[in-house]
């Protein structure tokens, strides 16, 4: 028994890790008497505590997590613990919740009646419909559920490997003991942030202007423009040059030439000279309306999510702007990344998402342990916010047709890229 728990422990104490790594820090709160804090010592962080008060965070940029092991299967007013809570977080706080299995409440009873269980026996179960009830009553969201632990875990070498297997199996998953669950408090801004929009361009003279022109007549709040230029044969870089400076009074604008390839790149080389405390990207073909930034920004403020993510699969498409063949591709792959990263994702390869820069530098220190393989950009944000438990929200847009240029897009060749970063997130993020 001593070696399962220990084993137990060892499979949370891993899908904890997953966030708590890139987190400033993880504190344990309204820790059970029985709990002698070998789970947070198990938990990768650099700093981590056991607190007998909560602090106040609710004016803290720091990303916490605070750990509750057990607690709401002793709780019998968990709506009303998470209203306690709730007043002194920020929106960057995360409560990370351990919790037992309700669909195996009868084996925690036959272990407290054979006395195979110190301890008090646990009498509150959630079941999934349950807990999204509670928080959203509460003012929470549940942003990660991840079961884990079930018996198959004592088996040596392979033991991990088939936990991380049955928790992919709709029924198998059942037969987990406990679940880590992630909730986010939904918070609305106070004050308004500020905006840096990356604009990567090759081959795009013929947009570059419209793009201020529109950002300008929509009214978004955007504390500077940066161009990113991607050799370009068309002279696009010589018109971000003219743009800039006929528009300096509108927003402050950087250009910057690509030494590198590829929108990934580009986007990169932007993000690093960003100056506002969020960030996102504009594709120079407009294909995604400039003026729809704006519903980006409000909901990020709203408190909807912490990234925000751009769906073109909604609303039906103006002529030419996707082909057939594209969009069945652009469908397949949303639903398997939804799949893979326990995430509700409508398009993963729409060019438009925001999110804050710190929360960007978090997702370099992910990309830096998982490895270069995304050459377009999209999977290495999308990837890590789910992992790191922001909360993604789409934004609709009807995807517009070019007006200007031609598609770098190569179909056949990127589709299949597109399978191979899919297979490698499944296994490098789901299978552990």
């Amino acid at each position: 028994m001593k070696y399962f728990r220990g084993k137990l422990r060892g499979r949370i104490a891993k899908c904890i890790s997953a966030i708590t790594r890139y987190s400033d820090a993880c504190y344990q709160i309204c820790t059970r008497p029985e709990d002698e804090g070998e789970l947070l010592n198990r938990i990768e962080c650099s700093k981590k505590q056991k607190l007998d008060t909560l602090p106040q965070l609710e004016k803290s940029k720091e990303r916490i997590l605070l750990l509750l092991n057990g607690v709401f299967n002793f709780h019998l007013d968990i709506e009303g613990l998470l209203r306690e809570l709730r007043p002194g977080l920020s929106r960057h706080v995360r409560l990370v919740v351990v919790a037992y299995n309700p669909y195996l409440r009868f084996l925690f009873s036959w272990a407290g009646a054979l006395r195979l269980r110190s301890g008090e026996v646990p009498q509150t179960f959630l079941t999934r419909t349950d807990l999204n009830n509670v928080s959203r009553l509460a003012g929470f969201e549940v942003v990660r559920l991840k079961p884990t632990g079930s018996l198959l875990c004592m088996i040596p070498l392979v033991g991990n490997f088939l936990d991380a297997l049955i928790g992919c199996i709709p029924l198998l998953k059942q037969f987990s003991l406990t679940y880590v669950i992630v909730l986010r408090p939904v918070i609305v801004d106070s004050e308004k942030p500020s905006l840096s929009i990356v604009i990567p361009a090759r081959n795009e003279k013929g947009n570059i202007e419209d793009a201020v022109k529109r950002l300008k007549s929509a009214g978004v709040p955007c504390t500077e423009i940066v161009f990113v230029e991607g050799h370009s044969t068309d002279g696009t870089y010589e018109e971000i040059e003219r743009v800039m400076q006929s528009y300096s009074q509108i927003y402050p604008m950087k250009a910057l030439k690509q030494s590198g390839k590829g929108k990934s790149d580009a986007v990169r080389l932007g993000f690093q000279h960003c100056t506002g405390e969020l960030l996102t990207v504009l594709d120079a073909d407009l294909t995604m309306p400039p003026e729809l930034l704006m519903r980006f920004y409000e909901a990020y403020s709203a408190g909807l999510a912490d990234f925000i993510n751009g769906s073109r699969l909604l609303y039906p498409m103006e002529d030419q702007a996707m082909r057939y063949l594209n969009r069945l591709g652009n469908v397949f792959f949303a639903k398997m990344l939804s799949t893979v990263l326990d995430a509700p994702i409508g398009d993963s390869l729409c060019g438009t998402k925001l999110f804050s820069r710190r929360d960007y530098e978090r997702f370099c220190s992910w990309r830096a342990d998982f490895g270069e393989f995304d050459p377009y950009g999209d999977f290495e944000l999308i990837f890590p916010a789910a992992i790191l438990a922001l909360g993604i929200v789409d934004v609709p847009i009807r995807y517009r047709a070019r007006t200007y240029g031609s598609t770098n897009i190569r179909r056949f060749a990127d589709g299949f890229q597109l399978l191979k970063m899919t297979l490698i997130g499944f296994f490098k993020v789901k299978l552990t």
